[in-house]
């Protein structure tokens, strides 16, 4: 690291950073509604060094080194999303979180008015099969009575139920989520598209979407090159969606989502360094998983951790990443990792290029900050 790289990450680590410093305009037409063609016919921003390289997502192989590893987030999305009614008749949306134990899930509940604990709510209607659909029993607030989320019993298995009721969970700025306008095709689409080839651990209600854009054929050519790969497992929540509304971020409160580093994982990424290769997350979910285990030494569990500028990495060399949300909490995790300056110039060439952002947007190729 060069003394002039030094000093700035100096500089980072002492300034106050506020909401206003992550806010960028963004042409609402480079907002992607839908995926690439193929999964890695994406654009892929090289921003490793200061010099700003135009790539496609297919040409990683050629980017990384035998011995390197790949970290992905494995989770699966759920069709978490379900729809139905109160005893009175009105309407009502779950966007089911988490699943507990005994038919329990945790909940959004969107409503006119909350109906009471105890409440019984009928979902699964209007389904196009016809079928009968299911009860939901409102058993209270979520983790606690000041909780958020709500708490609802299950007339039956709930992951069976979302996969018969449910519908995909598409972000908020995908026009289709919430106009109802959405075709048979783009169902079927968003059905095989927001989800990568290896999900495997249901449970997430957003895809892990820097991930989205690996193929079995991309796959197979780093495999052969000898990059290795390694699992973590966080469930996306829908609170990754949450805008931060406080000036001051230090006053934010995270969301909580689930993780688990495996043993196996874990054995990997002390191995990749021992032969000297990089370790490439694949996403900021994969991030927050490593680096929640190396902060707290707990491999499983539920992490609320917030990633901003000073923040110091233990793991993570090189990260993958789609474009985010101005103001948001990614775009301050990534800020911190290669830099607030180089990230808002990334930012700004990206939209002078008409890249294409978020979930179903292009990505970018970030080294962290002391290697670039």
């Amino acid at each position: 690291m060069t003394p002039s790289d030094l000093a700035d990450q100096a500089s980072q680590a002492q300034r106050v950073f506020n909401l206003s410093d992550f806010d960028f305009e963004l042409p609402p037409h480079l907002i992607a509604q839908h995926p690439a063609p193929e999964r890695s016919s994406a654009k892929l921003l090289d921003g490793q060094s200061q010099t700003i390289v135009d790539r496609v997502f297919k040409a990683l192989p050629e980017l990384m080194a035998e011995g390197d590893l790949l970290i992905f987030n494995d989770t699966q999305v759920v069709k978490a999303r379900v729809f139905g009614e109160k005893s009175s008749g009105g309407k009502v949306e779950l966007l089911i979180e988490r699943v507990l134990s005994n038919h329990q899930v945790v909940a959004h509940m969107k409503v006119s008015k909350k109906p009471p604990i105890g409440a019984v709510l009928h979902m699964g209607l209007n389904h196009p099969r016809g079928a009968p659909g299911f009860d939901a029993k409102l058993r209270g607030r979520w983790p606690d009575e000041n909780g958020a989320l709500f708490c609802f019993e299950l007339s039956d298995e709930p992951h069976s139920l979302m996969a018969q009721y449910g519908h995909v969970p598409l972000p908020p700025y995908i026009e289709r989520h919430h106009d109802g306008s959405a075709t048979a095709q783009e169902i079927a689409e968003d059905e095989a598209r927001y989800q990568t080839v290896f999900a495997k651990h249901p449970g997430a209600v957003a895809a892990p979407t820097a991930a989205l854009h690996f193929d079995e054929a991309l796959l197979a050519q780093l495999t052969a090159k000898g990059v290795q790969t390694a699992n973590v497992t966080l469930h996306v929540g829908a609170g990754t969606f949450q805008p931060v509304k406080t000036e001051n971020i230090a006053r934010h409160t995270m969301h909580r989502e689930w993780y688990n580093v495996p043993e196996t994982t874990q054995r990997a990424l002390q191995a990749c360094r021992d032969r000297g290769g990089k370790v490439w997350a694949v996403g900021t979910t994969s991030v927050r998983s490593l680096e929640s285990w190396a902060q707290t030494g707990k491999a499983q569990g539920d992490t609320q951790i917030f990633i901003t500028p000073g923040f110091e990495f233990q793991w993570v060399d090189c990260l993958i990443t789609n474009f985010h949300l101005p103001k948001s909490t990614l775009m301050m995790l990534v800020s911190a990792f290669a830099g607030y300056e180089h990230v808002m110039n990334l930012y700004a060439h990206a939209i002078a290029q008409e890249y294409r952002f978020f979930s179903y947007g292009d990505a970018m190729l970030l080294k962290r900050r002391s290697s670039v």
